[in-house]
């Protein structure tokens, strides 16, 4: 019997097999297509179980999310629009498995409270900034799901003097001013003609006043929603995860400045925020950990950790 873990991205799918320490190992990725999702998603699962049998799939999912239903609807991904049923499709795939289920962001963050730059502390927030923009809270040693799962979504969190359009429909969140895809956006409509956020970063590593402007813009956004999120749940530090988030210094020294001039109280003072030591793998290093759990210790709590 095999482990399978899951990463349901907004542009990408990753699965791999769980190994006896809840670690994933060989990794396979898709990328998302525009029709026909689920089956590619199905294909992979399948490719990766390579016609073992299946004891546990651990799930972790960009958002929203509802767990109490099992499931996902990203907002990058339209043809989920309104929610996919993805427990449900993963148990009809794999009959004898268990299925455990939770936002990416949570994944994150239980992936790097026991392997990356969060062990050992119990008040941790995780942020997941890529194509968009996720969270997770751990607080007292435990995960807080909230009440559809998606507790820690901090991508909707509404940034001061910005009225950015976002695709939840609102204005002024993070994620329409920090992902990736938005800062691309940006920058083009000052002038700028690349077209991925790896190619915004590397042009501002080559000196381009634009791209360092637009990350510049991000790490600000990021700076005072992880300030104001940390005032809020009293942390002991902020791991920041997911492919922009590895834009470099430009990215991150004015995200850094922003908590530093923001977070001024007496506990939020000094506040620790690191990048992640799992990066572009902790969401499925956490969806690793849900399937290890599940199949350990079946009727208990898979957040629990």
């Amino acid at each position: 019997m095999v482990l399978l873990a899951l990463d349901i991205g907004a542009t990408k799918f990753a699965a791999a097999t769980v190994d006896s320490e809840g670690m994933a190992q060989d990794v396979r990725r898709i990328q998302v297509p525009e029709s026909g999702v689920w089956e590619a998603c199905r294909d992979l699962l399948l490719s990766v179980a390579a016609g073992a049998p299946v004891s546990a799939v651990g799930i972790g999912s960009a958002g929203p999310v509802d767990v109490r239903t099992g499931t996902t609807g990203p907002i990058n991904i339209p043809e989920w629009a309104g929610g996919f049923d993805i427990e449900k499709a993963v148990r009809k795939l794999f009959p004898e498995a268990i299925v455990r289920f939770a936002i990416d962001g949570v994944c994150l963050a239980l992936a790097e409270q026991r392997w990356g730059a969060a062990r050992g502390k119990p008040n941790v927030l995780a942020l997941t900034v890529s194509s968009g923009i996720g969270g997770g809270i751990i607080t007292g040693g435990r995960v807080v799901i909230g009440r559809t799962g998606n507790a820690g979504h901090i991508g909707h969190i509404i940034v001061p003097g910005n009225e950015e359009p976002c695709a939840c429909g609102g204005f002024g969140c993070v994620e329409a001013v920090a992902s990736g895809p938005s800062s691309v956006r940006w920058a083009r409509r000052q002038g700028w003609r690349g077209g991925t956020g790896i190619e915004l970063a590397a042009a501002a590593t080559a000196g381009d006043e634009t791209a360092i402007a637009a990350l510049r813009r991000a790490g600000t956004a990021l700076g005072v929603a992880v300030s104001s999120a940390s005032a809020l749940l009293d942390t002991d530090l902020v791991v920041i995860g997911g492919g922009f988030a590895q834009s470099g210094e430009h990215l991150w020294r004015p995200l850094r400045d922003t908590v530093a001039a923001h977070a001024r109280l007496t506990f939020t003072r000094g506040l620790h925020v690191l990048p992640s030591e799992l990066t572009d793998q902790a969401t499925l290093a956490g969806a690793a950990l849900l399937a290890f759990d599940a199949a350990e210790d079946a009727p208990g709590d898979c957040l629990s950790f």
